[in-house]
């Protein structure tokens, strides 16, 4: 019997990077199915070495209202 890891808690900023193609937009959009909104506009870079865009987003997670 293995015992289960605790899920970690989720951090409330995360800064994703990578190439500008379908899988950073994935990653974007998973991100984002967690609970977590864009913050700010992507930011696009040019890798000169492998001639590819890059793109940057943050992102944040959403605070939850609390009942009162």
């Amino acid at each position: 019997m293995t015992a289960e890891k605790p899920k970690a808690k989720p951090k409330n900023y995360v800064l994703l990077t990578g190439r500008d193609d379908a899988a950073f937009c994935q990653r974007v959009s998973d991100r984002m199915d967690e609970g977590y909104e864009l913050y700010g506009s992507p930011a696009l870079s040019f890798n000169w070495r492998k001639l590819q865009p890059w793109v940057s987003q943050a992102l944040v997670l959403k605070k939850k209202s609390k009942k009162k």
